[in-house]
């Protein structure tokens, strides 16, 4: 099976912050919203996408390099995740959801005592709070969603929900899923830290999103209607006549939900883009255009 560091042509020397770039410039290529109906593309994607589930999360990284988890993430070969507990009876069992979020657990002091049953005697005391963490999509961020997670220790699947526009680093909080009270005094409750994996197209600036949209020649010199990506779905919107690339499109009201309820804006920037094949009447008409070779968008610049 190719490594994932085939998959996004990276070396395993590879910084972090050249895994993400590498990862970016493969997905935005890739993306099936930028490929409709390429079958390759989205494999591709699909695949690049599961390569950065494994190499962007550094914890993660150091498994799959010390032979820990496979190329898809999976434990090989199983272990049991309160290794440093071995030989107890709690200690048993694998930690992971069946919905991919694996390693919620940061510090096993918290483990220790979370599992451990202290003599009686003491004061009625609430239970101490447990710290997780999960990764989640950063559309799910962005637009909100539920899914169901199972915590160390056994017990039913817990539902949680999402709020539209969690933000990476946000602590999301299960009141009464942390350690047990002492004497009958309250559970604490189950901390949840959220990590927003990057999306390939859109990326935030505070409340706002901007991300690139490609446009043809055609489109950029004569203007017209085109469909466009947006994070809680695909609108339409107008490209003036004569855009350059890099001109600006504000759509009001499709950023990120706000605290206060309500929303940021998206930039789309615009970018022409030449025909993938060479076309010969358009080499043509450039050749013989004579007002095209005489502009210099470069005048002003020096040099």
């Amino acid at each position: 099976m190719t490594s994932p560091y085939e998959t996004l042509g990276v070396s395993r020397d590879a910084t972090q912050k050249d895994i993400q770039s590498a990862y970016r410039k493969l997905a935005k290529k890739l993306h099936p919203d930028l490929n409709t109906g390429d079958k390759g593309a989205e494999d591709r994607f699909k695949a690049v996408s599961a390569a950065y589930a494994v190499l962007g999360d550094e914890d993660k990284r150091g498994k799959y390099d010390r032979g820990e988890i496979d190329e898809t993430g999976a434990e090989t070969p199983p272990r049991h995740f309160y290794r440093d507990y071995a030989g107890t009876a709690d200690a048993a069992g694998r930690y992971e959801s069946a919905h991919g979020f694996s390693d919620f657990a940061e510090g096993d002091d918290i483990f220790s005592s979370f599992f451990s049953r202290r003599a009686g005697g003491q004061q009625r005391q609430r239970g101490r709070d447990a710290h997780f963490s999960m990764e989640i999509g950063f559309l799910d961020a962005a637009n909100g969603t539920k899914t169901q997670i199972n915590l160390p220790g056994g017990g039913p699947a817990l539902d949680l929900t999402i709020p539209p526009g969690t933000r990476d680093g946000q602590t999301l909080r299960l009141r009464g899923k942390g350690e047990p009270g002492r004497d009958g005094a309250p559970a604490g409750d189950a901390l949840i830290d959220i990590r927003v994996r990057p999306h390939p197209l859109f990326a935030t600036d505070g409340d706002d999103v901007r991300y690139e949209v490609p446009i043809s020649l055609s489109e950029a010199v004569l203007g017209g209607k085109i469909r466009i990506p947006t994070i809680d779905g695909a609108v339409n919107v107008t490209i003036p006549p004569h855009t350059n690339t890099g001109k600006t499109l504000r759509l009001k009201g499709k950023g990120l939900h706000k605290s206060d309820g309500g929303h940021g804006d998206a930039y789309v920037i615009l970018k022409i883009v030449l025909p993938q094949a060479p076309d010969p009447a358009l080499s043509a008409f450039v050749e013989s255009w004579a007002a095209g070779k005489a502009e210099d968008p470069r005048k002003g610049m020096g040099g």
